[in-house]
C-alpha cells in the first residue's frame, strides 16, 4: 500500500474512533440526565432529529472536538510522545471544544441546555479520548516491538551525547528505531560504543545511507556550518529526515520552546517560573500524600505486625539525610535489617559492590528474612509518604543519600540538593541498585534541569512495573 494512502487510512480510523467516543459520551451523559430534557434519548433524536433544540449544539461540539484534535496533532502516530503528554493535549482539546460549544449556545441563544449534561459530556469525552489513546499506544508499541514499520537510524557523532542517545534508543524499543551505527571523523572505523560500531566517516554519509537503508539521521555533534549544511543537503537529496540534538541540552533548565522571528526559527532554552512550579509540585505532593496515608494505613498495620514477629527491634528505622538546600531530616523506613546493622557495616565496607559513596551488596547479612521481601518490592520505603506529607521529601526527585556516605563524595552531587529529594526518581526506573553512582548523579541533574509535572507523572507510572518486577533491588 502506498505510504500516503496508508497515512490517510490510519487518520481515518483515528477520526472514526473519536466520532464513536464523542457520540457515546454525549449519549450516556444525556441518558444519565434524561429527566432534564423533553424528548426520548435515542441516537436519532440526539443527532438527526431537527425537532431536538440541542441537535445543532451536539453536532457543533463533535465538529469542534475533531477539528481541535487535528490541529493539536492527535491524528498522528507519534511514537516518541509520552502517554501523559498526549493525554494533556487531549484535555486541552476537550476544554477548548467545551468553550467553543458554550459560546455557540450563548450566541444562538439556545436556552435550557442542561448544565449537568454539559459537564458530564465534557468528562466522558475526556475519559474516552484518553483511554483509547492509551490503548492505541500499547497496541502501536506491541506492533513496533515486533518489527512493524521500524526505521534504520544513523547517529552522527560517537561522543558522549551520541553514545547516550544510542543507549536511550536501545532502552525504548517502542520507538521503532534501529541504530545501524555511528559516523564519526575522530573515531576509528570498527570501534564499538554503547553496543554499536563506528561504520564510517561523515564523508561516507551518502554511501552508508544507501547501503544500510537509513531512514533517519541524528546529529549529536556540532561541526562548522559548512559540514552541517553539507549533511542537510545530502539528507534532502536522499529523502532522509534529520534530527539535531540541541547543543548544551544537558545544562539547560526548563523546556525548549520553538518560535519564529520573521522567517527565522528560534529555539529558546526556557526556565519559566521555577518558584511557581515548585509551589505546584508541593501542593500535588501534599494532596497525594494525604490520600495515600489514608489508603495505606491498613497495609502499615499488617507490616508492623509482621516486622515485630520477624525479628526483635523497632518497627521503623530513621536515617539522617540531606534534603532541600542541605537541610538535614530523618527519613522514615520500615526496618529491614537487624538492630545493630550500622555497627556491622564497618566490617562489610570492603565488600561494597557499587561505586561512589553508596554501600550495596547483594547478599547483605544484616537484612532480615522479611527485610529481603520488603526491599525487593520497596515496601520498606512506604513510610516516606510521611516525609512527603511533612515537606521533607517529594514523591519524585533525586534519592536522598545517607549523610556519612555523601560527605565523602566530591561536589558533583551538590546540585541534587537544589530540590526536595524523592521517594522515586529516574534512578528507580533506570536500574535502581544496578545503576552506577556516576550515572545516578547524571540522571538526577538531568531531572532537575528538565523537571515538569508531566515528567513526574511519567516517572510515577513507570515506577509501578519496576517495583513489581523487583529488578535491581537489594
Amino acid at each position: 500500500m502506498p505510504y500516503r494512502r496508508k497515512i490517510f487510512l490510519v487518520k481515518f480510523v483515528y477520526v472514526f474512533i473519536d466520532v464513536l467516543c464523542l457520540g457515546t459520551s454525549i449519549y450516556f451523559a444525556a441518558y444519565l440526565r434524561r429527566y432534564s430534557v423533553q424528548f426520548d434519548i435515542t441516537i436519532h433524536n440526539l443527532f438527526f432529529n431537527y425537532h431536538n433544540p440541542f441537535q445543532s449544539a451536539y453536532l457543533v461540539w463533535i465538529f469542534a472536538a475533531l477539528l481541535l484534535n487535528n490541529i493539536n496533532g492527535l491524528y498522528q502516530t507519534r511514537r516518541e510522545l509520552l502517554e501523559t503528554a498526549e493525554i494533556w493535549t487531549v484535555i486541552k482539546s476537550v476544554i477548548y471544544s467545551c468553550i467553543f460549544t458554550a459560546v455557540y449556545l450563548y450566541v444562538l441563544k439556545i436556552e435550557k441546555f442542561p448544565r449537568s449534561i454539559f459537564i458530564l459530556t465534557g468528562i466522558f469525552i475526556t475519559i474516552s479520548f484518553s483511554v483509547w489513546r492509551v490503548i492505541k499506544k500499547i497496541f502501536v508499541d506491541f506492533l513496533v516491538r515486533h518489527g512493524y514499520n521500524n526505521f534504520n537510524v544513523a547517529i552522527i557523532g560517537a561522543g558522549k551525547i551520541g553514545r547516550a542517545l544510542a543507549e536511550e534508543i536501545k532502552k525504548h524499543p517502542g520507538l521503532g528505531l534501529r541504530v545501524v551505527g555511528f559516523l564519526d571523523d575522530f573515531k576509528l572505523v570498527g570501534e564499538e560504543y554503547a553496543g554499536f560500531k563506528v561504520i564510517g566517516r561523515i564523508s561516507d554519509f551518502s554511501d552508508i545511507i544507501r547501503k544500510e537503508f537509513v531512514n533517519k539521521t541524528f546529529i549529536t555533534v556540532h561541526h562548522d556550518s559548512s559540514v552541517f549544511l553539507q549533511l542537510l543537503e545530502m539528507a534532502h537529496k536522499l529523502n532522509v529526515s534529520v534530527r539535531v540534538i540541541p547543543q548544551g541540552f544537558e545544562f539547560a533548565s526548563g523546556e525548549f520552546t520553538k518560535y519564529n522571528i520573521g522567517f527565522i526559527p528560534v529555539l529558546e532554552y526556557g526556565d519559566g517560573d521555577s518558584r511557581l512550579k515548585q509551589v505546584g509540585k508541593r501542593l500535588f505532593d501534599f494532596v497525594f500524600s494525604s490520600i495515600m496515608i489514608l489508603v495505606l494505613l491498613p497495609l502499615f498495620g499488617i507490616l508492623t505486625i509482621l516486622i515485630k514477629l520477624d525479628s526483635p527491634g523497632p518497627i521503623f528505622y530513621f536515617s539522617q539525610r540531606y534534603g532541600f538546600r542541605g537541610r538535614k531530616f530523618s527519613m522514615w523506613k520500615f526496618r529491614s535489617m537487624v538492630v545493630d546493622a550500622d555497627n556491622v557495616l564497618r566490617a562489610l565496607r570492603e565488600k561494597n559492590e557499587v561505586d561512589g559513596p553508596i554501600f550495596k551488596i547483594r547478599r547483605d547479612p544484616r537484612i532480615t528474612k522479611l527485610g529481603r521481601f520488603l526491599r525487593r518490592y520497596s515496601l520498606d520505603e512506604l513510610p516516606q509518604i510521611f516525609n512527603v506529607f511533612k515537606g521533607d521529601m517529594s514523591l519524585v526527585g533525586p534519592r536522598p543519600l545517607p549523610i556519612d556516605q555523601i560527605e565523602k563524595e566530591d561536589l558533583r552531587q551538590l546540585k541534587r540538593l537544589e530540590v526536595r529529594p524523592g521517594i522515586t526518581g529516574l534512578w528507580q526506573i533506570r536500574g535502581r541498585s544496578d545503576l552506577s553512582f556516576v550515572r545516578l548523579v547524571k540522571w538526577d541533574i538531568w531531572y532537575i534541569n528538565n523537571w515538569s509535572f508531566w515528567l513526574d507523572l511519567n516517572i510515577l507510572f513507570q515506577t509501578i512495573p519496576v517495583v513489581l518486577k523487583g529488578k535491581g533491588a537489594y
